[in-house]
């Protein structure tokens, strides 16, 4: 059998694969990108054994733990064990901390004829590994912040440069009132770990600065950690412009155009259904600014969205949705953004269009 591993920024860098077997509860609080569930015991029987060793002590909660995963029940888990290790034959198991469950899921594979390795320290250790990694990136790696209007294209900066993080694409939104998805966020947990291998896997590249955009505390539901967002608040600012007719098609292609195939993916025999929920989605993203938009604005954008919503649903047609895009940079975001470009003006080191803000983040990668 290959040796049981601590290595845990190579598991992490050849992304290999990892059997999760906590209880999906567990799981489903905090896991690691890729990795597959393949519990020991279910929340229910996990909670027993757990209520066993408070009162009774370990040897009493272990002799549960056999009685209640026993028999084909336990045949059936030590199947599903067998079938990823068969699929992954290069791959690692591994519980909370890299103990019991994960020392007697690997006893019963034995026992099965396959002898297969466990991560030592399980995910604490691991998740404590890529704390600390995030932690180092943010103390020893330079930091620049891409900036600028909305629309202008500030993602697509990052996904052109190599040493980047994306925070809107870990924590699957756009960061702005129309930015949720049709799917769910993660789980702060989950964005803080996609974060952190992405940290790692960037610097492991030889990357000695790194290139983010500029955000708020929050991603919608997620977080940006703490020490590097208050590193963020003092990093130097590039400014990416574009005109307003193309930053208008491109909030078209993210906030109508892919929104709609999204909501058509979720439901895919049911094209009354998906046109709903996203009909749902734009006007809900228009609601939550009300206030700040203040009645006649809102209604003006209001009634051109629903203009624009009931051509799509009869025509197909998307371009009368430019209408109310335009007049929501122009009223709403136009503004905020300018008065936020005035409060960090001193922070400003360079401002262009795109493939200038791309080759000045170039050059400064290079002299860093």
């Amino acid at each position: 059998m290959r040796d049981n591993s601590d290595d845990y920024r190579s598991l992490f860098l050849a992304k290999v694969p990892m059997m999760d077997v906590r209880a999906p509860v567990e799981f489903g609080k905090g896991a690691f990108p890729g990795v597959i569930n393949r519990p020991l015991m279910n929340d229910e029987e996990r909670r027993l054994v757990g209520t066993c060793y408070k009162e009774r002590g370990q040897e009493a909660a272990i002799a549960l733990g056999h009685k209640l995963v026993n028999g084909e029940l336990k045949a059936a888990r030590i199947a599903a064990w067998q079938a990823f290790a068969e699929a992954h034959p290069d791959g690692y198991l591994y519980c909370f901390r890299g103990g019991l469950r994960s020392q007697l899921v690997q006893q019963w594979l034995a026992e099965a004829g396959v002898e297969y390795p466990r991560v030592i320290g399980g995910y604490k250790a691991m998740r404590r590994f890529l704390i600390d990694t995030l932690d180092e990136a943010v103390r020893d790696c330079p930091l620049h912040l891409v900036a600028g209007l909305t629309g202008t294209g500030k993602t697509e900066i990052i996904t052109a440069l190599d040493n980047s993080l994306d925070l809107e694409g870990h924590a699957h939104h756009r960061g702005s009132s129309f930015g949720r998805h049709a799917t769910p966020q993660p789980t702060q947990i989950d964005f803080e770990n996609r974060l952190a291998i992405e940290v790692l896997q960037v610097r492991a590249q030889g990357a000695g600065s790194l290139v983010l955009e500029d955000e708020g505390r929050m991603v919608g539901s997620c977080s940006v950690p703490l020490e590097l967002y208050r590193t963020m608040q003092t990093a130097p600012l590039v400014w990416l412009e574009d005109s307003l007719d193309n930053r208008v098609t491109r909030i078209l292609g993210d906030y109508v155009i892919d929104m709609h195939a999204e909501f058509v993916t979720q439901h895919p025999h049911d094209a009354e259904l998906a046109f709903e929920a996203f009909a749902e989605y734009l006007l809900g993203s228009l609601l939550r600014i009300r206030k700040r938009l203040g009645p006649e604005h809102f209604q003006t954008l209001d009634e051109l969205m629903r203009q624009a919503l009931e051509e799509q649903r009869r025509s197909g047609d998307v371009q009368a949705h430019r209408g109310w895009i335009e007049g929501l940079l122009r009223d709403y975001y136009d503004p905020m953004y300018a008065y936020q470009r005035g409060a960090k003006e001193e922070r400003i080191v360079f401002a262009g269009e795109r493939d200038a803000v791309i080759g000045y983040l170039r050059e400064a990668a290079l002299s860093s």
